[in-house]
């Protein structure tokens, strides 16, 4: 599955779904058939509110796998980690057909984006995490982070768990918006891009900008 790339973040509310739609808005203008899905949506109901964040970036409107849950075939009603959330739903969280779904979108796209469900940590039930999900499909990750302060801390967490595991991690986005600190915001690139350049040369440093949905 090389035509699948895992998104996670460094913790919830990083920017991941911005960051997924832009990134599969870059890869539609250079002429990729490109799509994303949604690992797993809590607090939610019906068509996943993320894929509909993707599509207005991707200024696409919804597709016809959006409207037939191709693209996150696990939704649950309470805002939470999926493990609490499907829980509370009295549901098991069915794996298996969330790969199914990429295997189908891969039969007409050459690139599936999968937004994942906070951070690479996240429990999906009480013996399984998100990082056994990438490991066991061996997916490369984009890592979102942030300029908040902390998010170095984090950042370093995230990427050693990946290259402890043997992770790819394919890039690292950066998204530095809504944080009024700007000498916190300055200094975090500065120490992040030198961390990476030394440590996962091959990983790319894409800057979100600004985006309006």
């Amino acid at each position: 599955m090389n035509r699948v790339f895992f998104v996670t973040g460094i913790d919830t509310g990083t920017g991941k779904s911005y960051a997924t739609g832009y990134i599969a808005r870059q890869y539609a203008m250079n002429g990729k058939k490109v799509i994303t899905q949604k690992f797993i949506q809590t607090g939610n109901t019906g068509i996943s509110e993320d894929i509909e964040t993707h599509r207005k970036i991707m200024k696409t409107g919804l597709l016809p796998e959006d409207i037939d849950r191709i693209t996150c075939p696990v939704v649950l009603s309470y805002p939470a980690s999926p493990h609490l959330a499907a829980k509370i739903d009295s549901r098991n969280i069915e794996i298996e057909k969330i790969t199914a779904s990429t295997v189908l979108l891969l039969e007409t796209y050459d690139i599936v984006l999968i937004e994942g469900a906070g951070g690479i940590m996240t429990p999906v039930n009480d013996s399984y995490t998100t990082v056994n999900y990438i490991i066991d499909r061996q997916l490369p990750v984009i890592i979102v982070t942030s300029s908040k302060l902390g998010s170095i801390n984090h950042t370093l967490l995230t990427l050693e768990i990946c290259k402890s595991n043997n992770i790819e991690v394919n890039s690292l986005v950066y998204n530095k918006f809504g944080i009024d600190d700007k000498l916190i915001c300055s200094d975090t690139e500065i120490y992040l891009k030198r961390y990476i350049a030394k440590n996962f040369k091959d990983c790319l440093w894409i800057e979100l900008p600004e985006l309006s949905v």
